[in-house]
């Protein structure tokens, strides 16, 4: 069996852990910075990347002394190389870095949203290539197609915000704190789903992408009128959005239909209206549904980790000198869209 070191810096969270080729998380832990950023209703780069480097190496050894292991017990050194925000994605790529030369063992750079897409493998075993992937998370909103290990073909993209960050906002506009999905789904239980007359951009649309900008500024617009309720706001917004996603995936997966499984990852995939609703669509054209446990949707070692054991066979490294990435996009083939705010 083999067994990676998993780093994890891109954001808001360190994050360290210890995996096995055969799916067994050995170790892991995940420092949040809510109450850094909370003061200021989103994630400050500086604060993140000052936060990464008091708390990642006392972490790593931690994992390791929780999974009574050394480094010489690990087969490769996996590490977040981006996208994300820099100063995070290099105390964690240079701390990889330094692992795998003071060990003599491989380095994996992994891209952030690699990770993501193959981490509904390491709790699902059953799930095969291809699958269609829904990766929606705070800074990344895409549909793709995965063939396999470093194989993805983006179908669509959000050609201004990404919906996590839809979620962010609107809860900052509704002074509800941050993390802002989490808040923003708790009080829609609250609200009247079809109280706030709230657009849903691209609706109907031929191309397969999103754009969610249209539907913030509608937030702002009905919480300012001070005539609807916060909670009927919510939940409007809510519905709004997984309408949204539902119509985008149908347009996007037209013409794909030896895909046989939908899944959802990133951090609005632990929204559970939105994972009702894909179910419900993957249910409708006889698709198997996977999403990853809630702990492995949210920013997350694990994943990375298998990322690096996903590799491990294919005898995939990286050089030492490989450079830390803001933007790294799954498909760097995909055609440019529309929109100057593109989330690659």
């Amino acid at each position: 069996m083999g067994v990676v070191l998993g780093l994890e810096s891109s954001c808001d969270e360190t994050a360290a852990a210890l995996v096995g080729s055969d799916r067994r998380i050995l170790a892991q832990r995940i420092a949040s910075q809510d109450e850094e950023h909370a003061p200021y209703g989103g994630v400050v780069p500086e604060i993140a990347a000052r936060a990464h480097a008091d708390r990642l190496a006392p972490m790593i050894a931690a994992v390791l002394d929780d999974a009574g292991m050394t480094l010489d017990d690990c087969d490769a050194i996996a590490a977040t190389a981006g996208p994300g925000l820099i100063g995070g994605v290099m105390v964690g790529l240079v701390s990889g870095k330094a692992l795998a030369m003071a060990s003599g063992k491989p380095l994996m750079a992994i891209n952030h949203l690699e990770g993501h897409a193959l981490s509904p493998r390491l709790a699902d075993e059953s799930l095969r290539f291809p699958y269609a992937l829904l990766l929606v998370s705070g800074g990344h909103c895409q549909i793709l197609r995965v063939d396999g290990v470093g194989e993805y073909r983006r179908l669509a993209t959000t050609i201004d915000d990404a919906l996590g960050e839809a979620f962010d906002k609107s809860a900052k506009i509704m002074g509800l704190g941050y993390p802002g999905g989490p808040a923003v789904e708790r009080l829609a239980m609250q609200g009247d789903a079809s109280a706030v007359p709230l657009p849903r951009p691209l609706l109907g649309s031929a191309e397969p992408h999103f754009s969610f900008a249209g539907l913030k500024s509608a937030v702002l617009r009905a919480h300012e009128s001070g005539q609807y309720a916060d909670a009927d706001i919510a939940a409007s917004f809510q519905q709004a959005a997984v309408n949204c996603v539902i119509d985008r995936l149908e347009t996007a997966l037209s013409g794909h239909g030896d895909l046989r499984s939908l899944v959802v990852a990133g951090g609005v995939a632990a929204n559970m209206t939105m994972r009702a609703a894909l179910e419900a669509f993957a249910a409708g054209r006889d698709m198997a549904f996977t999403a990853p446990p809630m702990a492995l949707c949210t920013d997350n070692a694990a994943m990375i980790a298998w990322a690096g054991c996903e590799r491990l066979p294919l005898q995939q490294s990286d050089p030492l000198d490989f450079r830390a990435r803001p933007r790294w996009p799954l498909d760097p083939d995909a055609e440019p869209v529309r929109g100057a705010g593109v989330k690659a």
